[in-house]
């Protein structure tokens, strides 16, 4: 292991999302995956910028009963596109509207992290800009019966067929738009 100061710790990785667990599996960490039920509901009066770091927190808090040794990592990945926050589609109807509403703009992909012990919370997130080219009618209602990404927000995923075809430009960290800003994480975990 890399990081000798995580030897002793239980890492908890508090997602079901195969992406994350695949990425923190490329940082050489060893850890078990665990979730807890959580609404994920947040204030109206956040800022855009805010409610992912505010929803990660939200996950790591309901974690109420760790031990000494557990590391809980927890994340939550929101897209926004015009001031306005997107999560995870409801239904096919909704995830159109979001990718065409993302076609040919651009829009920024705000992952929170919070990184919590029984004596510490650390919260943090990472921005990056994702540009779209113009997205036809068929190149969306393909992408959506093909993938079906209901479990994504913005209701897409960077490493799947649309970012093949519809990204133009990203600006900042592409493993963030897939759900989990690693480098970040890394010197965070670094400092645990």
């Amino acid at each position: 292991m890399i990081l000798e100061n995580l030897k002793g710790y239980n890492v908890i990785l508090a997602s079901k999302s195969p992406r994350r667990q695949e990425l923190l599996k490329g940082l050489n960490i060893d850890f078990t995956t665990q979730t807890k039920e959580v609404e994920e509901i947040f204030p109206s009066s956040l800022k855009p910028e805010e409610v992912a770091g505010y929803l990660s927190e939200l996950k790591a808090n309901a974690f109420d009963e760790i031990q000494e040794n557990d590391l809980v990592i927890t994340s939550d990945t929101v897209v926004i596109n015009n001031g306005e926050v997107l999560g995870k589609p409801q239904d096919r109807e909704e995830a159109y509207q979001m990718i065409q509403g993302l076609s040919g703009r651009s829009h920024q992909v705000i992952t929170g992290v919070t990184i919590k012990r029984k004596d510490l919370i650390h919260t943090f997130s990472s921005t990056t800009e994702v540009t779209f080219c113009e997205l036809t009618e068929g190149e969306i209602d393909f992408y959506i019966d093909q993938y079906k990404p209901y479990d994504k927000a913005g209701a897409y995923g960077i490493q799947e067929w649309i970012g093949y075809i519809g990204i133009k430009e990203i600006k900042g960290s592409y493993f963030n738009v897939m759900g989990l800003p690693v480098q970040l994480l890394y010197q965070a975990l670094k400092q645990i």
